[in-house]
C-alpha cells in the first residue's frame, strides 16, 4: 500500500487478548499492512481499572499519552502519567500501563519491526 490518511475511528478496534491484559483495546493505526517497513503506530484504550500485561521483550516502546490518567511501570520504577506525557520503555525491561483514573486512558505507542 502507499499513502494513508484516515480518521483513526475508521480503523478496527480490537480487544487485547494477551494474558494479563484487562480492559485493553488497540487500533493498529499504521502497520506493515499499510506498507510501513520499520515501525508500527498503535492507539491503546485502557478502561478505568484496566491494565496492560506486565511483560518484557527485546524491542523498545515510545509512548505519548493522549487522554486520561494512570501509571507507567518500568522495571522497579512507577511514574504517574497524564495527557501530553511521554514514556520511553527500553528493551528487555518488564513494563505495563495501568489506568488509575475515572475515564479511558488513551495512549499512542510506537514499536519497531524486528529485522
Amino acid at each position: 500500500m502507499g499513502f494513508k490518511a484516515v480518521h483513526y475511528s475508521e480503523i478496527p478496534l480490537e480487544q487485547v487478548e494477551e494474558s494479563g491484559a484487562e480492559g485493553v483495546h488497540v487500533r493498529w493505526l499504521i502497520s506493515d499492512k499499510d506498507g510501513a517497513e520499520n515501525f508500527a503506530m498503535r492507539h491503546f484504550t485502557i478502561a478505568p481499572g484496566g491494565h496492560t500485561p506486565l511483560h518484557s521483550h527485546d524491542w523498545e516502546h515510545e509512548v505519548f499519552v493522549l487522554k486520561g490518567e494512570g501509571v507507567a511501570i518500568c522495571g522497579n520504577s512507577e511514574k504517574k502519567i497524564k495527557p501530553e506525557y511521554v514514556v520511553y520503555v527500553p528493551p528487555n525491561v518488564r513494563h505495563c500501563f495501568k489506568n488509575t483514573g475515572n475515564e479511558d486512558l488513551c495512549i499512542l505507542c510506537l514499536i519497531p519491526y524486528k529485522k
